[in-house]
């Protein structure tokens, strides 16, 4: 799987609201600079994004195969689609399994390559989804499958009886939790790869001392490392031994270009430890 990967959950109607002919244009373009796994999730756009990833996949003309699919499934969201009385979450093997092939008649493809249960809910039961993955792992309409949000116990718990191979989770410079609390430690211990969504972090949505630090800090890093701030902040998740993938969320082609040059980039353990005691506000322990 590409070391990028791009977010597509504001392509649609909780964004940009793409046209066709634009989505299919912006595939084109990831594909031409090496960006090939897109991230998808079937509430994305109240249940229209997928759809309409799909449309600009046809009319791309770019082969399935050079294509990486990620969906994700378990959320109920209230929406002009489904008027909910509350939002919720089904991990019900029949929910599951309807979910996905809808996922694949939106996205208009004959499988995912990555099926992702999008949150935890305290009322999962193991067997049920363990049925569920097994049914699609048999039809071939799901090649792999893993996890969303979830902590290591409850990644623990649905090892008992499935096989996992991915965990997204919030990961960044300004949500470093994950690096300290063993679930990066989980992961590299059970070889189960983590994608990293919000990878930028909030230096750039929020004021206050701590953006101001970190801020300052990535100025002068940029002009030692010749590199952005955004690239800077990827270079810094990138160089976690846990191999972290980063979903970037930009609709900007400029901006996943930067991003995929990224990939490459190492940081002076120094400035790695200086970027993690600003956003600290003090020495590492």
């Amino acid at each position: 799987m590409d070391r990028i990967i791009v977010g597509t959950m504001t392509w649609g109607i909780w964004g940009r609201n793409f046209s066709t002919a634009e989505i299919a244009q912006l595939i084109e373009d990831c594909i031409e600079i090496g960006l090939t796994c897109f991230d998808h999730a079937d509430i994305y756009g109240g249940y229209t994004t997928e759809q309409a990833f799909g449309k600009g996949f046809v009319a791309s003309n770019i082969p399935r195969e050079q294509l990486t699919h990620i969906s994700k499934c378990g959320i109920q969201y209230p929406s002009e689609a489904r008027p909910l009385a509350v939002k919720h979450y089904d991990y019900s093997k029949k929910h599951i399994i309807a979910s996905v092939e809808n996922s694949l008649k939106n996205l208009q493809t004959d499988y995912l390559d990555v099926l992702l249960l999008h949150r935890p809910s305290p009322l999962m039961d193991v067997n049920e989804i363990a049925a569920a993955f097994e049914t699609l792992s048999k039809e071939g309409k799901v090649r792999s499958f893993g996890a969303s949000n979830f902590s290591p116990s409850l990644l623990q718990l649905l090892q008992k009886e499935v096989s996992l191979h991915w965990n997204q989770i919030e990961c960044s410079l300004s949500q470093s939790s994950s690096m300290f609390d063993g679930t990066l430690d989980y992961h590299q211990i059970h070889a189960i790869g983590t994608m990293a969504w919000s990878p930028l972090g909030s230096f750039f949505k929020e004021e206050n001392s701590t953006g101001k630090r970190v801020k300052e800090l990535l100025s002068s890093l940029a002009q030692k490392y010749t590199l952005t701030e955004d690239q800077l902040l990827l270079a810094w998740l990138l160089q976690h031994p846990a191999r972290i993938h980063p979903v970037v969320g930009t609709t900007r082609i400029d901006r996943l270009k930067t991003a995929k040059e990224t990939s490459n980039v190492k940081l002076d353990i120094q400035d790695w430890f200086l970027l993690l005691e600003a956003q600290k506000g003090e020495r590492v322990p």
